[in-house]
């Protein structure tokens, strides 16, 4: 009896301002020598000063580092330098369901050994922006058009509520590989195979400083709440850090998920970005 064939992808939560990139750097080559990763996708517009946007030195950073597919959410237009280089990338992805007037496109289609997977970035509208398109029927249309190509398709959803996640992973049961949310940084513990073969996470979780506010200076943050005033946020650089994720086996004939593990790193090494 022949064996599957299978394929490894490994999904890592945004990444913030340069302590996240320095622990994509240090362990996504690691990552991916353990658990045999054939590709990686992670959020990257937190990657930029201050914790907002990403540059096309960022994007090169993270290709060199092993990322195959960068996606990205409502801080994607934080650099204006990065508008002209998203219109001819295809690594770096905003989401589908914004205008399509706006520069770069939604979805990616990566070869792994002559298996193709794509992947598809939308953003919801849930306490965002909700003026955007209808992040499913956005996700279902580009679902069809990638059948054509490929059985293995994940989608990475930039939203807030949970309860618009949970109700996109009831919509994609059985139609895609793997679904992951992002946007919140707050790493869930529900990582499952759904009953028709999808793996479902509610929220990747993020790359960065473990006490902070999200990744940025926690002070700055609770000073905002207490005093409802405006502020620039400055990214935690002090340790230690913690990388969020998961990866996943995929059957590649069928594309459908066997098995998924959550990635949940606390590294006390690095103590410190100054």
């Amino acid at each position: 009896m022949a064996q599957k064939k299978t394929i490894r992808m490994m999904f890592l939560g945004d990444l913030v301002g340069e302590p996240g990139l320095a622990l994509f750097e240090k362990w996504v080559p690691r990552l991916k020598e353990k658990h045999k990763i054939d590709a990686v996708v992670v959020n990257g517009e937190n990657t930029g000063k201050n914790g907002k946007g990403i540059t096309a030195e960022i994007v090169q950073r993270l290709k060199d580092a092993g990322c195959s597919v960068i996606t990205s959410g409502n801080h994607i237009w934080a650099n204006k330098k990065i508008y002209d280089f998203i219109s001819q990338s295809d690594v770096l992805l905003r989401p589908a369901n914004y205008p399509s007037v706006c520069p770069g496109k939604g979805f990616a289609l990566v070869n792994l050994n002559d298996a193709y997977v794509g992947v598809i970035c939308v953003q919801g509208r849930v306490f965002m922006h909700e003026d955007i398109e209808c992040p499913f029927r956005t996700v279902d249309s580009l679902i069809s058009m990638l059948k054509t190509k490929t059985n293995i398709i994940f989608v990475e959803f930039h939203a807030e509520a949970t309860s618009e996640k949970h109700a996109m992973r009831h919509f994609l049961d059985g139609k895609v590989t793997g679904l992951f949310g992002t946007h919140t940084h707050v790493q869930t513990s529900d990582e499952m195979i759904l009953p028709s073969g999808t793996a479902y996470m509610t929220d990747l979780g993020f790359a960065g400083a473990q006490h902070s506010a999200l990744g940025i200076d926690q002070k700055i943050i609770l000073n905002r709440f207490l005093s409802q005033m405006p502020a620039f946020f400055k990214v935690e650089k002090k340790g230690p850090m913690v990388l969020n994720g998961v990866w996943v086996e995929v059957d590649v004939e069928t594309g459908n998920t066997l098995k998924i593990e959550r990635i949940n790193i606390v590294d006390n090494e690095i103590h410190n970005f100054f």
